[in-house]
């Protein structure tokens, strides 16, 4: 695993805006990153991020069972008690997942360590699925990688064939994300295109408009009954909406589904870790105020409130100097205090690895960039080659 600087390609924001990637630069910073890549051995990739993204997977269904029988577990979890029962029957309907990823620590050497898991609403699909494969197709062309370079990158077509088996084909599946949100929308915008190429019907509707009738069932803003609905809309916020209260009932299909909420928020972390302790990708993970917890956070640990995004809230000790991430009022539900892990480092970028899952396949990968040891909002997308 090597950073390597790169010439980027001379018309790469052209190629980007042709294909609807408007979010490159993000308030004058640039987002996407093709001035160097990360590349890769296909061992590093198979045996350190692939084989451990798919065990680590199954252990998290196995707690997503454990939970769905326990009131304790729901209650730790901060499932809010009204919606229990929604997310128990979302798990033992086998309301069927389409994706999420992984965030690992890994520098090459050591085993890689699961930082979190966003199992509900991960971005960066398209940078994923589509750019930064057109990016290695693009230099291979120019001669600036081998012939034989490669990604760990199947993303767009896993996506496809997981549509196809989640909905039948000419079923009509709303999309719905936050219409300001530039990145959202252009995320949903672009696994609308997907599911169309699996046979699906598609219609988008602001999830600031989604009406309810006087039955109870969803309605987009045509007045459409919402049958089926792929909701870029974290289910922690979801379930504390006025409306939250017409979901069980709705009879809507949510993608992702309920049972999700279990995997997308890190009180997941110390219950992975209790049941599958010194697994060699797990950190130590302890509820904050546990005794466990006290004694981790007296060395190099890290704070993380439980529905924390990009960085919000988190605190870092390195062993050497503390690290903060962007204040954003996290942590009233409470936190975890998890190990420290460094991740990999190129001078001052700190790099983490986005392992991606469809189904239950590990499927592919992605770099994220900072120059903070704490991930955030800004940090940027760089590609990733496999070259041996």
């Amino acid at each position: 695993m090597q950073r390597k600087t790169v010439e980027e390609r001379p018309n790469w924001q052209e190629i980007a805006n042709e294909n609807g990637f408007i979010f490159h630069h993000v308030d004058g910073e640039r987002y996407w990153d093709e001035r160097a890549y990360w590349e890769f051995s296909l061992r590093e990739v198979e045996d350190e991020i692939e084989d451990p993204t798919t065990e680590i997977y199954a252990m998290c269904l196995s707690l997503v069972d454990d939970a769905c029988g326990s009131q304790e577990l729901m209650e730790k979890l901060a499932i809010p008690d009204d919606h229990r029962d929604l997310v128990a029957h979302s798990w033992r309907g086998t309301d069927m997942s389409l994706y999420g990823r992984f965030d690992f620590a890994y520098d090459g050497t050591n085993p890689a360590k699961m930082l979190e898991f966003n199992g509900d609403t991960p971005t960066s699909i398209y940078e994923t699925a589509f750019f930064q494969w057109n990016w290695l197709e693009g230099m291979i062309d120019l001669g600036k990688l081998p012939e034989n370079a490669d990604q760990f990158n199947r993303l767009h077509e896993a996506l496809m064939e997981r549509f196809a088996q989640v909905l039948t084909k000419g079923s009509l599946l709303h999309f719905s994300a936050v219409q300001e949100h530039v990145e959202d929308r252009a995320t949903v915008l672009y696994l609308e295109d997907i599911a169309s190429q699996a046979g699906l019907e598609t219609k988008f509707v602001p999830i600031e408009q989604i009406g309810i009738d006087d039955k109870g069932n969803f309605l987009d803003h045509e007045d459409f009954r919402i049958g089926a609905l792929f909701k870029l809309y974290p289910w922690e916020d979801l379930m504390r909406e006025e409306f939250a209260a017409h979901i069980p009932r709705s009879k809507t299909m949510f993608i992702e589904p309920a049972w999700k909420a279990i995997l997308s928020n890190k009180a997941m972390l110390p219950l992975l870790w209790e049941r599958n302790m010194g697994h060699k990708n797990l950190l130590p993970a302890y509820f904050e105020g546990t005794d466990q917890a006290k004694s981790l956070a007296s060395g190099p640990h890290v704070y993380k409130p439980f529905f924390s995004r990009e960085g919000a809230d988190i605190t870092l000790f390195d062993g050497d100097a503390h690290h903060a991430g962007p204040e954003e009022g996290y942590g009233e539900e409470g936190g975890i205090v998890q190990a420290y892990a460094p991740i990999a480092r190129s001078g001052d970028n700190h790099a983490v690895i986005g392992s991606w899952i469809v189904g239950d396949e590990a499927v592919a990968m992605s770099v994220r960039e900072d120059a903070s040891p704490i991930t955030r909002d800004l940090a940027r997308f760089l590609p990733h080659a496999i070259i041996d």
